[in-house]
């Protein structure tokens, strides 16, 4: 089945089904192009005896914060499948299908020429490793696999190395991180890349992911577009910003090298006409897809300084070579390759210090299933309002546990198969509706976002106003101002970008019915008075009782402050006792003098704490 040609050449991935034996269709695999189309298939893996393994002494060197709760962790993952299932995706688990992968004997073999390959076994322990994993049957040797082997479960072992092995020691170490299975792999159009990870300890991980796409049934005849063992590629830094753009993160965990090997394969097979190259070195060890998230066809969620300092080189192909451009702002760069206008941003509300390593943050690692619906952990209440507060569904899914191993729901999963984007886009016909406070609901004009390019939660309402000519009245009821300008004040004009001559003038704030006169004349009238005659109206009404009472207490408090002031003027005032290490001559004391007590006139006149013979 030959590939449809999407925006700029790229190809969007076909349908391709897989049939059974008997004839039975049991699943498609529809590859994906985007971050935004429906989720169809995804590839998962259920924390298991790997993470009961691991102790403090090895913790230091996973992707670990602190040692988890295995049982707990199971639920969480567990709630976060059944969520995924509700939405009408498939939920792919990797041990099973690495167990039904060993059925086959050259899978097994590969599987244990990997395992064996440590030189740090030497040359017989590892023939009695060898032996070892040969006999058990393939459910046995898929968990051995994945949670290790330790010294006391070797029965055979012996030896040199065996025996200068601590009792902790393993000698096949468990794989504790293959819980995030977008690192290992990712899938861009109808094509598989297993990833080539930084981590000597994580490389195993790719071992066996490329054991499962290269002789399990299902993914019998699916092309590769990268391969484990070449330059340093993670998964975690890949991202399908759009049909035919793909961004690649460029830090400790990808290299320039790989980055260009795979912008040139994209290229080569017409999965993408534009790369990004996007470097997050500055930002630590952490992937692309934590520092930014894809929620529709021109919305991401991002942190305002991480959006802004961000800067991208665009990679296109040119005759036989590619070029590269001048770092520029990613937001521009993308918007450019994506072909629309401009990017809008969702402001996280979280600030970048605590997505460091050792803090853990992963707001912004949200997994979209659908344009404007995510997948979130819960702890991330703030990252959440402000998404619902923009117009996304959030579905919330427990993190207690699950949010110890530095990951959010996007680093879980491996998207497989989902929706093409243009799908996606021509589902959504009308606009998508916003939340306001009140409990109504407003369209995003454009299917944009409220408020301008940074969606920020303070504002109270959050669709766009008209333009209002310069010079037109700012009240509510006048015929010039337009009607989403109605009943808004100055501030939420200024959130929604009004250029200054376009914003209505400053208005006082409405002031309350009053008996007797009529309530313009009684308000100027106050403007006007001293603000001793406001603490004697007899004609205020019952609503302004206290702002009276604050004037009243200001009186009081001004009339003792001004009785005890005349009441040390020209007295010498003794000051506490001199704190120690710190000496002043016989006879010296403080003399207060100024406008306002407490405050001293030192030996040079000007006013400060300083001691002042008398």
């Amino acid at each position: 089945m030959s590939a449809a040609r999407g925006n700029g050449g790229a190809r969007v991935a076909p349908l391709r089904s897989v049939v059974s034996a008997g004839g039975n269709v049991v699943s498609q695999i529809q590859g994906v192009d985007s971050e935004i189309g429906q989720l169809r298939t995804v590839l998962m893996h259920r924390p298991g005896p790997e993470l009961e393994r691991v102790t403090p002494r090895h913790s230091g060197r996973l992707l670990l914060r602190t040692l988890p709760w295995v049982t707990k962790a199971r639920q969480e993952h567990d709630l976060l499948c059944e969520q995924l299932r509700e939405q009408g995706a498939e939920v792919l688990y990797f041990t099973a299908l690495l167990q039904d992968t060993l059925e086959y004997q050259p899978a097994r073999t590969e599987a244990v020429r990997m395992a064996v390959a440590d030189a740090g076994l030497g040359d017989e322990l590892r023939g009695q490793l060898r032996s070892h994993l040969e006999d058990l049957p393939p459910e046995q040797l898929a968990q051995v696999l994945i949670a290790g082997l330790t010294r006391d479960e070797l029965k055979i072992g012996q030896g040199v190395v065996f025996e200068l092995l601590d009792r902790h020691d393993f000698v096949l170490d468990p794989l504790p991180n293959l819980v995030f299975t977008k690192d290992s792999s990712f899938w861009i159009g109808d094509q598989v890349a297993v990833a080539s990870l930084a981590a000597p300890f994580r490389r195993r991980e790719t071992g066996l992911a490329t054991v499962v796409y290269r002789h399990h049934p299902r993914f019998a005849g699916t092309k590769w577009i990268y391969q484990a063992g070449l330059e340093n590629l993670d998964g975690g830094d890949v991202m399908l910003l759009a049909p035919g753009v793909v961004a690649i993160g460029v830090g400790q965990r990808t290299t320039p090298a790989g980055t260009e090997r795979l912008a040139r394969r994209l290229f080569d097979a017409s999965l993408a006409h534009t790369v990004l190259a996007v470097p997050v070195r500055q930002h630590g060890d952490r992937h692309l897809d934590t520092l930014c998230a894809v929620l529709d066809t021109d919305v991401v969620l991002m942190h305002p300084s991480v959006a802004y300092a961000l800067t991208a080189h665009t990679i296109a192909p040119r005759g036989d070579g590619m070029r590269a451009s001048r770092a520029q702002p990613f937001l521009e760069a993308a918007a450019q390759a994506m072909g629309i206008e401009r990017l809008h941003v969702i402001d996280s509300g979280l600030d970048p210090l605590w997505g460091e390593s050792g803090q853990g943050d992963d707001g912004s690692n949200v997994l979209a299933i659908g344009r404007r619906v995510v997948v979130s952990h819960e702890r991330n209440s703030e990252t959440n309002a402000r998404l619902e507060q923009a117009g996304v569904r959030v579905i919330r899914v427990p993190s207690s546990e699950l949010g110890s191993l530095r990951g959010g729901p996007r680093c879980m999963t491996c998207p497989v198969g989902r929706e093409p984007a243009a799908q996606a886009a021509d589902e959504a016909q009308s606009p998508p509706s916003a939340t306001l406070s009140g409990g109504r609901t407003g369209a995003l004009p454009g299917g944009g976002l409220p408020g301008g390019e940074i969606a920020l939660p303070g504002a109270r309402e959050v669709v766009r106003p008209e333009r209002i000519p310069a010079g037109a009245s700012a009240s509510a009821g006048s015929p010039q101002a337009g009607p989403a300008s109605a009943g808004r004040g100055p501030a939420e004009l200024a959130q929604a970008g009004l250029p200054a001559a376009a914003r209505p003038a400053r208005r006082p704030a409405a002031q309350p019915e009053y008996s007797g006169r009529g309530a313009d004349e009684q308000h100027d009238q106050r403007d006007q008075r001293k603000p001793e005659e406001c603490l004697d109206n007899g004609g205020r009404h019952e609503d302004d009782d206290d702002g009276a009472d604050d004037y009243q207490q200001h009186a009081e408090h001004a009339s003792t402050v001004r009785r005890r002031y005349r009441a040390l003027v020209g007295r010498p005032v003794r000051r506490p006792p001199a704190s120690p290490g710190r000496r002043r001559a016989p006879g010296t004391e403080i003399r207060r003098i100024g406008q306002f007590p407490g405050r001293y006139r030192g030996k040079s006149g000007l006013t400060g704490r300083r001691d002042t013979p008398i």
